[in-house]
């Protein structure tokens, strides 16, 4: 039976607390992996990246390996706050100031692994956040589009994301509720926070075979993976989740029309 970990709450290092179907387990080893290891303190934190991986990420079930080994590679402590990197690569999302967090890494992996990239793809993320999930795809596909409606933190994933060498990432400060319409069609469009319907012109921006993955409604939100086609849109529900609501047009926009 596949249950979906919609929420976590850390109570301290070794021990978290996660509703299933809306009853609340403790659970032990959801802390970073601090007190779980023994390893010298270094500027890269592979050690805690690679026990990231195999604890959250293999073990969670994720299977693709080119997604796994990005996770393997992209440091996450680099795309947040110095005061939460030793929280890096926890089990849980992390504050990244302005009400925005950096997402789980298991739903990164996740999200990415549904859009079953490929290399020569072009993607458009709307929520950039930290920067962490579009490097993530960058590690993956040729290009990748991505606009943050906070500028501040648009600036600064835009920096994290040059300092790293990312420059298959083009960083853009605005609303992406109406995607880029400049740059589309794209084969893949990820969200990262949470519209109240799915936003019509980003479905529009799909290539035909593209696929869409979004959060959607209040909370808890329906994670939802929808395909183009010749004929149309194939919509499918994946999991229950929770991510911040997504601001600006979406707040204001009439909903868009079913797929």
């Amino acid at each position: 039976m596949n249950i979906a970990i919609i929420h976590r709450r850390k109570i301290h290092s070794l021990a978290c607390l996660v509703i299933f179907g809306g009853v609340w387990f403790i659970l032990s080893g959801c802390g970073n992996g601090n007190q779980a290891m023994t390893q010298e303190n270094n500027h890269t934190r592979q050690v805690e990246r690679d026990w990231m991986v195999d604890t959250q990420i293999v073990a969670g079930g994720v299977t693709d390996q080119a997604v796994v080994a990005a996770m393997r590679r992209v440091p996450r402590h680099r795309f947040m706050p110095d005061s939460h990197a030793e929280e890096a690569y926890g089990d849980f999302p992390l504050s990244i100031g302005y009400g925005q967090t950096i997402s789980q890494p298991y739903m990164v992996a996740y999200m990415t692994q549904a859009l079953k990239l490929n290399p020569d793809e072009k993607v458009l993320e709307i929520g950039t956040g930290s920067g962490y999930q579009a490097a993530i795809l960058a590690e993956l596909v040729s290009t990748v589009f991505t606009i943050e409606i906070v500028e501040p933190l648009a600036t600064r994933a835009k920096k994290t994301l040059a300092e790293l060498g990312y420059d298959n990432v083009i960083v853009r400060a605005g609303d992406g509720y109406k995607g880029w319409p400049g740059e589309g069609p794209f084969d893949a469009i990820i969200l990262t926070a949470a519209p109240n319907h799915i936003p019509e012109p980003l479905l529009e921006q799909l290539a035909i075979g593209g696929r869409l993955i979004l959060p959607v409604g209040d909370y808890p939100q329906r994670l939802l993976l929808i395909r183009r086609t010749e004929e149309g849109y194939q919509e499918s529900e994946l999991l229950p989740v929770v991510f911040v609501p997504m601001t600006g047009e979406a707040l204001t926009n009439p909903p868009a029309t079913e797929p």
